[in-house]
């Protein structure tokens, strides 16, 4: 293994999400429509003498590069998984380039693209199950995010039901660029027995047939996240006047708020005027992951 091997670490947006119950274990139980933005971390490996990480990019100063970090344990986890199916040290570089504690997978996204790019490095064969069962230990968002394609998630995000179909559909995301702890946001949630989503159309092929649905749908933690950071509220009510916004949402815990949009010269018009509006902001316009 000469050669540098990368691999794209999509954002994550959760489209809708009902906390649905709160199990005995102090988990939640979840029912969520999840898809994936084409703007993501990168993910990048090389062969070495040892493993190292090294993560540089616009947002690198908030994630830092310790044991903890998710890329290093879902390597430590592949290791132990397939001993030797690796080479003896890789050098791994992350280029963080989503907010940090942003809604939007963040480190489990990472981690969903390190085991990827171990499983196209690796000598032997690592079922797509094998490979799910390994993201579970990681974290409740790493499994979904190892398809990285949209899906209706359910329990603690162990249940991924991948879609057939999925409309051409773009996004607008904006950050505040103020962190929003997902433990905060649950503390906060009055209500944690909601109903479930509604029935999905089948096939969900136009951008407006998917409005329409979500529409019927929420985030049930858009409330206290907004208690925590008021500018969320903001961020969603000027998206939501903008022309051609079908549906404004704030994304997981918070704190990005999305625009979805059927047209890519919309969004696009609409990120570069919110960067006027906002230019402390992280401003994005990118096309939705398809089926």
């Amino acid at each position: 293994m000469a050669e540098t091997v990368s691999e794209a670490a999509p954002a994550k947006l959760n489209l809708a999400l009902h906390v649905t119950g709160r199990r005995a274990d102090g988990y939640h139980s979840l029912e969520m429509l999840v898809a994936f933005a084409d703007i993501a971390d990168e993910l990048e490996a090389t062969a070495s003498s040892r493993d190292t990480l090294t993560v540089n990019g616009p947002f690198a100063a908030a994630l830092g590069n310790s044991e903890s970090n998710l890329v290093l344990r879902a390597l430590a986890a592949f290791r132990a998984r397939w001993p030797g199916a690796l080479p003896g040290g890789l050098a791994l570089r992350l280029h963080k380039n989503l907010p940090v504690a942003a809604g939007l997978g963040g480190g489990s996204a990472d981690a969903a693209a390190a085991l990827r790019l171990f499983a196209r490095l690796g000598q032997g064969e690592f079922p797509l199950a094998a490979l799910f069962a390994l993201a579970t230990t990681l974290g409740a968002d790493v499994p979904m995010c190892l398809y990285s394609q949209p899906a209706e998630v359910r329990g603690l995000g162990e249940i991924v039901l991948p879609l057939q179909h999925f409309p051409a559909a773009h996004v607008v995301l904006v950050n505040p660029l103020v962190p929003v702890v997902t433990a905060d946001v649950f503390r906060r949630l009055e209500q944690r027995d909601n109903p479930g989503l509604p029935p999905r159309p089948d096939p969900l092929t136009r951008p407006a047939q998917l409005g329409l649905w979500l529409d019927e749908t929420r985030n049930d933690l858009e409330a206290p996240a907004i208690a925590l950071v008021p500018a969320i509220a903001v961020i969603k009510q000027r998206l939501a006047l903008i022309d051609g916004c079908i549906l404004a949402r704030m994304s997981g815990s918070g704190g990005t708020v999305f625009g979805l949009f059927g047209s890519s010269a919309q969004a696009h018009q609409a990120a570069h005027d919110l960067r006027l509006q906002w230019p402390d902001y992280w401003v994005a316009a990118a096309p939705l992951l398809g089926a």
